[in-house]
């Protein structure tokens, strides 16, 4: 960015100008950038996606109210079946018959898995969607590279093999054809079960990879990046990784996840510039490796968990005892206010100007659990205020250009990130040939005079904008008050073809989308 100024009084309206330089693509918008995470974790699968005898419930147990809202959500991989839950994960456990399948111990969640919900309910469940894409996790936590490779020909070899056609007489004749997966989970964290070093993880994940693709050649696979921009070992597990495992792997993983610290929301709400950062960090180090290896192999990064999660709150409710081991808790059910729908907003914005190096993301998670979509067992379904930035990106980017542009204007002070951009922006030239801009105003106190140079306008007629923004950012919708917050249509907007310009005004702490066409 070039150009930020500090405005001198913060009351003072701030002022952004974003120039789209001629067309330039940063690169496509791979739909995998819209999916999201189905973990058996709290109710996200049991009385979430699954609950039969629910008034909705189709006849295998699917809520279709549910199903209806992650259409709109306009989700298309789904990540399963975690998250920490996968390292000690027995896959074989969620196949066969539902009614002779073993109640388990979760230890990741101190909870009771049932194993109703399995592989096969999942990809039944993704069909019924319409096709959306299952990104599959494999355990190297309590398990290693034989279960995955078993796991990998239960799933995609048709037929003729002993694991095969154990699948087949499960009732899936043709294969899943699984193509992404996900070799472990966090296994950088002290907290996850099988918790290795880089190199302990390293050999395991390469010796998985290799495996795998003796199998199915053709699978993309992801290796376990740092859990979090702040790890200790953040940088140093990236380059013992990819070194490892490079020319097997498609994807390194990040994961990300933010709340206000100290009530500080100057800095919450531009939470995107940590974000960008741990994506140029990664890029770094992939391309580092690369140049070591002296390899002509392309590594991106799976972006597989990200979202708003107030931790520090919730860590009381997790259940604990010998005796306490409840099936499908209450846990981790964030409600989300207009402030946190705005910081979510930075995020997306994030993921999408960095589409040349993020080619999958996933949003954690799709139901119940720090989700978009809530849900009452036997009762209703309800949006949260961050479906709505998500449900937009993902229905207007899927198959677009992001292009680059430059932004300049005022900025503001944060204690985390010093001197912030006012505006966090990003223009996605869609499939249709209209334009999108996703704009968020991270200011909490001015309103911002945003300038789209937008080029050759000859084909463009109309200009629409939407926003997400309350008087009282700490506003959330509820089962009580659904649509209490929702973006709106917003008549401040003008649209100078004359001039090769779009003029808007942004409401202090707001999400908003234009859109030209």
């Amino acid at each position: 960015m070039v150009g930020r100024v500090e405005a001198p009084n913060s009351k003072e309206n701030g002022w952004t100008k974003l120039v789209i330089e001629d067309r330039d693509p940063i690169g496509s918008v791979d739909s995998r950038l819209f999916g999201s995470f189905v973990e058996h974790l709290g109710r996200c699968v049991y009385t979430g996606i699954y609950e039969p005898g629910h008034p909705s419930a189709d006849g295998d147990g699917y809520r279709t109210d549910v199903m209806e809202l992650v259409k709109e959500l306009g989700v298309t991989t789904i990540r399963y079946p975690g998250g920490n839950f996968v390292s000690g994960y027995r896959w074989r456990d969620g196949i066969g018959n539902q009614s002779q399948r073993p109640r388990r111990l979760d230890l990741a969640w101190h909870s009771t898995e049932t194993n109703e919900f399995g592989l096969h309910e999942m990809a039944k469940w993704l069909d019924k969607l319409g096709g959306n894409e299952l990104m599959e996790a494999v355990n190297l936590g309590t398990q290693g590279p034989q279960e995955a490779l078993d796991l990998l020909e239960y799933a995609n070899i048709p037929s003729g093999t002993a694991l095969s056609e154990q699948r087949r007489a499960n009732g899936s004749d043709a294969p899943f054809d699984i193509r992404m997966w996900c070799l472990g989970n966090e296994m950088d964290g002290p907290w996850q079960l099988g918790h290795r070093t880089a190199q302990e993880y390293a050999r395991i994940a390469a010796i998985t990879a290799a495996g795998m693709r003796q199998i199915d050649p053709d699978i993309e696979l992801a290796v376990c990046g740092s859990s979090s921009h702040s790890m200790p070992t953040f940088g140093s597990w990236e380059r013992t990784v990819l070194e490892e495992t490079y020319e097997n792997i498609n994807f390194i993983s990040a994961h990300a996840y933010y709340q206000p610290v100290c009530n500080d929301m100057a800095s919450f709400l531009a939470s995107g510039t940590d974000m960008d950062g741990f994506i140029k960090d990664v890029g770094s180090i992939i391309d580092a490796t690369k140049a070591q290896l002296k390899s002509s192999h392309d590594v991106f990064i799976s972006f597989d968990e990200w979202n708003i999660w107030y931790q520090d709150a919730e860590q009381s409710q997790t259940p604990k005892g010998i005796g306490n081991w409840p099936v499908a808790p209450h846990l981790l059910e964030d409600i989300y206010t207009a402030a946190d729908a705005v910081a979510f907003g930075d995020l997306l914005v994030t993921l999408l100007r960095n589409v040349d190096r993020v080619h999958a993301a996933s949003l954690a998670q799709l139901v119940n659990v720090i989700a978009p979509i809530m849900t009452v067992p036997g009762g209703g379904a309800w949006r949260q205020t961050t479906f709505y930035p998500f449900s937009q990106a993902a229905h207007l980017s899927k198959g677009g250009t992001v292009v680059r542009s430059l932004l300049t204007g005022t900025g503001h002070q944060t204690d985390k990130y010093g001197v912030v951009d006012d505006i966090n922006a990003v223009p996605v030239l869609c499939a249709d040939g209209s334009l999108a801009v996703f704009a968020v105003n991270r200011s909490l106190d001015r309103s911002n005079r945003l300038t789209l140079d937008i080029g050759p306008t000859g084909s463009y007629k109309t200009v629409g904008m939407t926003t997400l923004h309350e008087e009282d950012y700490t506003l959330a919708n509820t089962v009580e008050a659904p649509d209490q917050v929702l973006p709106r249509k917003n008549g401040q907007v003008e649209f100078l073809p004359d001039r090769n310009m779009v003029v808007a005004e942004l409401a202090p702490v707001s999400w908003n989308v234009i859109h030209v066409g």
